[in-house]
């Protein structure tokens, strides 16, 4: 499903003036193929885009992810399809874990500086930003610009309209019509109050800043992964005043497919393999693609409620709760926790 933007109206945003992207390992690479991820492959981008750039037409990058749910992922382990001269090349999640553990020097400098080993990922929606409270408000002021539309309040329509895509919760939950030149035209409209909304956000995430500040005096790397295209997802940290704290940043542009791939794609950004990343999540969904991946999860608890995130490794109600002595924590306890949530009996 994709949504087209315009931003006649909008006032473009000065990006900021360094976004610093910590290129793929040099070690991760894929015999008998000079390009290693192919077509369908992780994209770093070394240069911030200016935000003065649009699309030739003149209207924002489109971002078929940002009104549809996303695949989960990484089910069976399968990360990233990598093609080659003589045939195509599956890489999966223990490849990326065996080519990316550290070795060598970075071996010593992580055992006197344990806290740097890690990677910290975190989910743009409802964990960075409370784009929950966007998309209800786009999906009210749609209804209160077409004639006699309603969203009924109800907790079941609510979710709905949360987590499903945007056509389907027109066609099959509000019934405002069949499939067709009237529904993108609604669903057009939509992702314009959208980006119009965005562009109000300023605050993050209660207690994100300064998380990430003791992080980023701890030398511990961190990646935000976002279905936003590049463009807006960098003009939204910048007046959040976040871009200094991540390392890389996984969008729209990145072509992944599915929940797990952006998060292997963050890792890969990060030099780390996944098995030593954490993951911030708000949603159960993404929570099972972290643990596809190998990496651990950090739920935090107000979208969701606690209940439905019990398979999170750690669940928390704000960001003042952690501590980077926390992430040691969840990693001390990795073996025991992996042989509970595959059920292996422990002789």
């Amino acid at each position: 499903m994709e949504c087209t933007h315009s931003c006649s109206a909008l006032t473009p945003i000065r990006g900021p003036s360094q976004f610093r992207i910590i290129t793929p390992p040099r070690q991760l690479k894929i015999p008998g193929s000079r390009k290693a991820w192919g077509r369908k492959r992780v994209v770093v981008c070394n240069k911030t885009p200016s935000f003065n750039e649009n699309n030739s037409n003149g209207t924002f990058p489109t971002s078929k992810n940002l009104f549809m749910q996303e695949a989960i992922g990484a089910e069976h382990g399968e990360a990233f399809e990598a093609y080659r001269p003589n045939g195509p090349l599956k890489v999966d999640v223990d490849f990326l874990n065996d080519r990316m553990r550290e070795s060598g020097l970075q071996r010593i400098r992580y055992a006197m500086k344990p806290d740097e080993a890690f990677g910290l990922i975190f989910s743009w929606d409802n964990v960075v930003a409370d784009t929950r409270t966007l998309r209800i408000d786009a999906w009210n002021q749609l209804a209160s610009e077409e004639a006699g539309k309603t969203i009924p309040k109800d907790g079941e329509t609510q979710r709905w309209v949360l987590s499903a895509g945007a056509e389907y919760v027109l066609c099959k939950i509000l019934c405002w019509g069949e499939a067709g030149k009237e529904v993108e035209r609604l669903k057009m409209r939509l992702s314009e109050i959208f980006y119009e909304e965005l562009l109000e956000l300023q605050a993050p995430m209660e207690g994100l800043k300064e998380w990430l500040e003791a992080l980023y005096t701890a030398g511990v790397p961190c990646a935000v992964a976002s279905s936003l295209d590049r463009y807006n997802l960098l003009a939204a940290l910048q007046r959040m005043g976040l871009q200094k704290y991540f390392q890389a940043i996984v969008s729209d542009e990145d072509g992944m497919e599915s929940i797990a791939q952006r998060f292997l794609s963050a890792a890969v950004k990060l030099d780390r393999p996944p098995s030593k990343c954490v993951v911030f999540e708000d949603d159960p969904r993404g929570i099972t693609a972290a643990h596809n991946c190998t990496m651990m999860a950090v739920a935090l608890i107000g979208s969701h409620p606690a209940y439905e995130l019990v398979q999170a490794d750690l669940a928390v109600a704000s960001f003042s709760e952690l501590s980077v002595i926390n992430l040691r924590r969840l990693f001390a306890n990795k073996g025991y926790k992996d042989v509970m949530r595959h059920g292996i009996r422990i002789q």
